[in-house]
């Protein structure tokens, strides 16, 4: 893998820089190399890594994999079809719906080389690789622009800088990019934590559906979970089992381990999901949700991914979208390098805001509702009651609420009807529009 490691120690430059080679930061340098931009991708640790995750992507994850070039027949892909909801003794079988827009399967890998798999994408198709180099702030201008990066590279922390007119943020739930540049989290806004853990397993490591488990209990209150557990198949003898929790704000912390060790006494004997059987540490990572920073972009910096609290509030996926939103970032940018600098260019640079707001405003101020409402007090054992399990229809609504696919066209009711749900929702009002626009 070509990387600019060997570089010398003076100051670097290219068009754009992008901070972190995660999903997003990955994305975004293969879509702007494509396009022909010179484009630095900045990365503070080495690959392979690993990242807490529940390693299960949509239809609409394996979407962009495919837009990227990334072969998904390869080892290592395991196709799955939809999802299984357990809920108080039921199940019920949601399968990805078959929407000509999307695949109608689903992915899992783990994030120990998906990760490495994205970024030597982007190094194949022309962005300039920097391991080992951490970002420490941003470079700014007398009008306070961004116009690069400065960071410590290597075991030593050698200080060096690298300048670029645009710089996109993809560095992770952190953001310090975009904290540097005055972008605080809206703490109105869900912040979840999810935990993740491998057990070899191999009943269920060739199970065709992703599961999700809506009734259990937290460990110290006994109340219902604010979220949900996950049982993932790998397809290579391991499954990832984990928890995700969304702490309603006067209930306190949800201790995940404890909780975690409570569900595992529920599962069969002969699935093997015991202590002996587990082949890593249980792990956490906060999940920033429901765009809970903003504006995205602001004086030369576009901010993707987690950086942008992209994770959708409806089930807590994040891959796919911070594929998607590298992917917008890097189309609007290497438009607006074809203006000169000035204005033209910053009314270019604003559309990604647009952009990102119509694929996921409405449907994520909906989410945020439903998030506070519900998810934070009741889990998600509302949604999967009796009554719901036992209607296809509503199932199927469910499962088209969840996996983000509102705006795929097809030709059945339900998704007329979600879609016209999702519509109805107000546009931001006029002092929240007004004050993003101070924030620029």
């Amino acid at each position: 893998m070509e990387t600019d490691e060997g570089m010398d120690s003076g100051d670097h430059r290219a068009q754009v820089i992008v901070v972190g080679a995660g999903p997003a930061g990955s994305a975004a340098a293969l879509h702007l190399a494509r396009a022909g931009v010179d484009v630095l991708l900045l990365e503070k640790g080495t690959f392979p890594r690993d990242k807490v995750c529940g390693d299960g992507l949509t239809p609409r994850g394996v979407q962009q994999l495919v837009r990227m070039g990334v072969d998904i027949d390869a080892p290592g892909w395991m196709r799955t079809k939809g999802m299984r909801c357990v809920c108080e003794g039921r199940q019920v079988h949601i399968d990805w719906p078959g929407s000509g827009s999307h695949p109608d399967f689903g992915l899992t890998r783990s994030r120990h080389d998906f990760d490495d798999i994205l970024v030597r994408h982007a190094v194949a198709a022309g962005a300039r690789l920097c391991l080992e180099t951490k970002a420490t702030g941003p470079l700014t201008d007398r009008a306070g622009r961004i116009v690069g990066v400065s960071t410590v590279v290597g075991a030593e922390k050698q200080p060096k800088n690298y300048h670029a007119p645009v710089v996109i943020a993809a560095d992770g739930a952190s953001a310090r990019t975009a904290l540097a540049m005055g972008l605080e989290r809206d703490r109105s806004k869900p912040m979840a934590t999810a935990a993740r853990r491998y057990y070899r397993s191999e009943v269920r490591t060739s199970d065709p559906y992703l599961e999700l488990w809506a009734d259990l209990l937290c460990s110290r209150t006994g109340r219902d979970l604010p979220g949900y557990g996950w049982i993932f198949p790998l397809g290579d003898g391991r499954v990832n089992v984990g928890l995700g929790a969304l702490p309603h704000r006067g209930r306190g912390a949800v201790d995940l381990r404890a909780t975690m060790d409570q569900w595992l006494t529920r599962m069969p004997p002969h699935w093997e999901l015991r202590e002996e059987n587990a082949v890593s540490p249980l792990r956490s990572a906060a999940l920033p949700m429901g765009l809970n920073r903003r504006p995205q972009y602001r004086r030369g910096l576009l901010l993707v991914g987690d950086s942008g609290g992209m994770v959708s509030p409806w089930s807590g996926e994040g891959i796919a979208q911070a594929m998607e939103a590298g992917q917008i970032a890097a189309e609007t940018v290497a438009l607006a390098l074809h203006r000169p600098v000035g204005a033209g260019r910053e009314q270019a640079l604003h559309q990604y805001v647009s952009e990102v707001n119509r694929r996921w405003g409405r449907y994520y101020r909906l989410g945020n509702t439903v998030a506070d409402l519900v998810f934070a007090r009741y889990g998600y054992r509302p949604l999967l009651s009796r009554r719901v399990m036992a209607s296809p229809a509503l199932v199927r609504t469910l499962a088209r609420l969840l996996t983000d696919g509102t705006d795929a066209p097809s030709d059945d009711l339900v998704g007329a009807v979600v879609r016209s749900l999702v519509r109805m929702v107000p546009a931001p009002s006029r002092r929240a529009r007004v004050m993003d626009a101070r924030r620029r």
